[in-house]
């Protein structure tokens, strides 16, 4: 049986997202950061969402705009719903419409349950669930409408096995798996995908906070041996960005090293 000569191999696009606009909330630093940076590399217009660390958003859009790329600061304290409404102004005023929505922004606030006030367990809850409440509300309609709409919803494996000392960080990071599926299913008969990421224990200010000796015991329980660095997500997120995960809707992708969960 000869070859069929009808079938070329095209190059792949160098940058796959080049009409496309993305938002990244929590992009000032850790694995926000890398995603930002993931998302220009691929020719998106880049919004780098912060809270309070504008030197170090400024530093990313800088970065983008030195390779040749579009992109934007927006302050916004996502568990505020009129700062994520100024937000989006904003930004429609400046890129127009987003097309992938990436909620990343998210706290942690350790104490065992015991301990734990109603202020700990509300303050997580808000930013990293109501975060992700406030900042798809306000971009529903964008990203419902784009012919490439995206919405990336960042958890965790503390969300799928629990971690001790950590009932407001896992509640709020599960919370994040029915939120995603449900918004799938709504957002299907536009063609618009929604997906969530759950990350092992990666290595950011977040996993710096906790002490050597448990580290190194969850180190120990990790198949292949070693913390994520950020830029170990970002592969997962650009591939979710694009249009090659045009068929891939309301699933939980782990990148955690092997944990089970």
């Amino acid at each position: 049986m000869s070859p069929d000569s009808t079938v070329t191999l095209d190059p792949l696009d160098p940058r796959p997202l080049a009409d496309r606009t993305c938002l990244v909330t929590g992009a000032s630093r850790g694995i926000g950061r890398s995603i930002a940076l993931e998302l220009a590399r691929c020719g998106a217009s880049v919004v780098v969402n912060y809270r309070s660390s504008a030197a170090e958003a400024e530093a990313v859009r800088e970065i983008i705009k030195e390779n040749g790329e579009t992109a934007m600061c927006a302050q916004a304290d996502v568990s505020e719903p009129d700062d994520v409404a100024a937000m989006a102004e904003a930004v429609h005023d400046e890129l127009g419409a987003v097309d992938v929505l990436v909620n990343n922004a998210g706290i942690t606030i350790d104490r065992t349950f015991s301990e734990m006030s109603h202020d700990d367990w509300q303050t997580v809850i808000d930013v990293n669930l109501g975060g992700t409440f406030n900042c798809t509300k306000a971009f529903f309609d964008d990203i419902r409408d784009s012919d490439h709409g995206r919405l990336i919803n960042i958890s965790s494996v503390v969300g799928q096995q629990g971690n001790y000392g950590q009932a407001n960080y896992a509640a709020s990071k599960g919370g994040l798996f029915a939120f995603t599926r449900t918004l799938a299913l709504e957002l299907a008969a536009h063609d618009t995908t929604a997906n969530c990421v759950a990350p092992g224990f990666v290595t950011t200010d977040m996993l710096e906070k906790v002490p050597e000796r448990v580290r190194e015991r969850i180190r120990a329980e990790i198949p292949l041996d070693r913390f994520a660095d950020p830029e170990d997500i970002v592969g997962i997120i650009r591939f979710l960005a694009s249009d090659h995960a045009s068929y891939m809707t309301g699933q939980v992708l782990g990148v955690n090293g092997g944990l089970e969960w």
